[in-house]
């Protein structure tokens, strides 16, 4: 008589009591499962290689003449009610184009979210995120600075910046205005290039100098966190990190 069991695959200890064979022959259902395990463990992985994490700012400084905007004046403030403008124009003292190319610096340790010519009345703008962790509160915050109409960008989408590193030079737009640095600090962010899907308060915005005085040294702390990432809406062709 011909047998027609089917091979079986058992453990060490097979022949023992209790012990359960299972057949060589593929089981769909099995297999499914531990694919869909396997994919699941891939999956967390992947998520996890993908946070970004950056240092807790140990202080902000100016943008320009760093740390202390030595050379530079405020020439327009920031203003939030009509007419509006959401940050401050740096200028060199010497006026006119005389800053043109001049540095742009991190304001502290930070990742570039964003960092593209957008044209228009920009240009060139980095976006940079940085945590710190609030003297009054104790708890971890988040901002973003924004740098426009840049000569150069110096960065890129994704890259780790130190405070006082140089990101972009000061620029025109390109001609459009005299040299200077549009500089900006949003407590919200969400905002990127969106600048009217979030009022027009101090909850979402910051003075930018009142800001950096209130926040010049902070404790370090060396280890990083997590940051948020794609809390941007697309602006002309490009999302940020």
């Amino acid at each position: 008589m011909t047998s027609t069991a089917m091979p079986l695959f058992y453990a060490c200890g097979a022949g023992l009591r209790g012990v359960e064979y299972w057949p060589m022959a593929p089981d769909n259902n099995r297999l499914r499962k531990i694919g869909a395990v396997l994919a699941g463990i891939l999956l967390t992985a992947v998520a996890a290689s993908a946070q970004v994490k950056v240092n807790l700012a140990d202080g902000f400084d100016f943008p320009v003449g760093k740390p202390n905007a030595e050379g530079y004046f405020k020439a327009r403030g920031m203003r939030l009610r009509e007419p509006q403008h959401f940050g401050e124009d740096w200028n060199g003292r010497g006026g006119g184009d005389t800053d043109l190319g001049n540095p742009v610096y991190a304001v502290a340790d930070g990742v570039v979210t964003y960092a593209h010519n957008v044209h228009v009345g920009w240009g060139n703008v980095v976006l940079t995120r940085h945590a710190y962790r609030d003297p009054s509160t104790g708890q971890v915050k988040y901002c973003d600075t924004l740098n426009g109409h840049l000569n150069e960008i110096l960065v890129k989408d994704g890259q780790q910046i130190r405070r006082g590193q140089k990101i972009g030079t000061i620029g025109s737009n390109f001609g459009m205005y005299p040299a200077h640095l549009h500089f900006e600090i949003r407590h919200n962010i969400n905002i990127g290039m969106q600048r009217n899907s979030a009022p027009s308060d101090l909850v979402n915005w910051a003075d930018p100098t009142e800001f950096i005085n209130a926040h010049r040294q902070l404790n370090r702390e060396w280890h990083a966190v997590v940051i948020p990432t794609g809390t941007y809406q697309e602006y002309a062709g490009f999302k940020g990190l």
